[in-house]
């Protein structure tokens, strides 16, 4: 029996996009029923369209191309938001995973899966950009003194972003907030 790669393309149980300089040329169902929209709103569109902002869209890209010019590939857990549907608007946390086709040139072409962690990783607090990457990488388990180098921002500052998170989550010390953030 021969293989219909785009049927199972189609049909795979994770959100699936093809890209081409940080837009969508092909994208699934399960992308589209993940974002609330039909693939003819999501075909052609910059990624953009998919983040809380268009500063996280642009931190986002700067941070990953470094990553995909060395592996070649990349992954992390960060908050997307919802564009159409009854959740249009709706932030929520996504596992993305990623491909560049070309090393030299990581937004010339790659392939992307997005994992929707909304049941396990609700998004309960108002966060800012900044707090949403802190809080990605506290998850990930990385010191300030980490977070701070790969954002580019002193220690200090990531330390006030933790702080402000614990406010917002009401944990009493930073194993509470990432269990916090991990689970609530």
């Amino acid at each position: 029996m021969d293989l219909d790669y785009r049927l199972a393309f189609d049909l795979a149980p994770v959100g699936l996009a093809l890209s081409r300089n940080r837009s969508i040329i092909d994208c699934n169902q399960h992308l589209c029923e993940m974002f609330g929209v039909e693939r003819k709103q999501l075909v052609g569109q910059s990624f953009q369209v998919m983040y809380p902002s268009a500063d996280e869209y642009e931190r986002t890209g700067a941070r990953i191309a470094p990553l995909l010019n060395r592996t070649g590939t990349y992954a992390d857990n960060r908050i997307m938001k919802r564009m159409g549907g009854q959740f249009a608007g709706e932030a929520f946390w996504c596992h993305v995973t990623g491909r560049a086709l070309n090393r030299d040139a990581p937004h010339e072409a790659g392939i992307w899966c997005f994992e929707d962690l909304r049941a396990s990783r609700p998004v309960k607090a108002e966060l800012t950009a900044r707090e949403r990457e802190v809080a990605a990488y506290l998850i990930q388990g990385l010191t300030s003194k980490l977070i701070a180098k790969i954002l580019g921002i002193s220690p200090r500052t990531v330390e006030i972003y933790r702080a402000r998170l614990m406010r917002k989550y009401q944990a009493a010390t930073t194993a509470d907030l990432v269990h916090k953030l991990s689970v609530d």
